[in-house]
């Protein structure tokens, strides 16, 4: 459980009952826009790997994998098991276009600015496996890295170059 942020986002999907795609992945969904299971008889299409990378630490120790893929037509950010940051306050998933925005930023803080960025949604939870649905109004070949960042302070806790 987080403490210190909001979590009342937070939601945990139960596995289908079928074995299917989604349930043998190690991903939770976290918003209605990124569901894991398909209709009834329909067959999932096995995830896709469009580019990955792993996370450094910023302004707070952040550790672990995280990967865009696609499936069923549908683009997502998918943070790995191994996923690890601080707890904090408004803490926030975005894509950025820069590739190093650790060593592109001063720190302590490794602020960034207003239009480098795109918001994702709310961090799920500060360990651990999670996924995040990307829109399709995202051009992907404009961002380069994933990062878990504090609105409220403007402070970004760690980032993975994605390639």
């Amino acid at each position: 459980m987080l403490t210190g942020i909001g979590c009342a986002a937070q939601v945990a999907v139960e596995p289908p009952a079928e074995p299917s795609v989604a349930a043998t992945s190690e991903v939770v969904a976290a918003s209605p826009q990124s569901s894991l299971a398909a209709s009834p008889g329909a067959i999932a299409a096995s995830p896709r790997i469009v580019k990955s990378g792993t996370f450094v630490s910023g302004e707070h120790p952040t550790q672990g994998t995280a990967q865009i893929v696609t499936e069923n037509g549908q683009r997502f950010l998918e943070f790995g098991n191994d996923f690890r940051t601080n707890s904090g306050p408004d803490l926030t998933v975005i894509l950025h276009r820069s590739g190093n925005v650790i060593g592109s930023t001063p720190p302590p803080a490794h602020a960034i600015r207003e239009g480098d960025y795109v918001v994702l949604a709310e961090l799920q939870r500060t360990q651990g496996a999670q996924r995040y649905a990307i829109p399709n109004s995202v051009n992907l070949d404009e961002f380069n890295s994933a990062a878990v960042w504090c609105r409220r302070f403007n402070a970004t806790f760690g980032a993975a170059e994605l390639l």
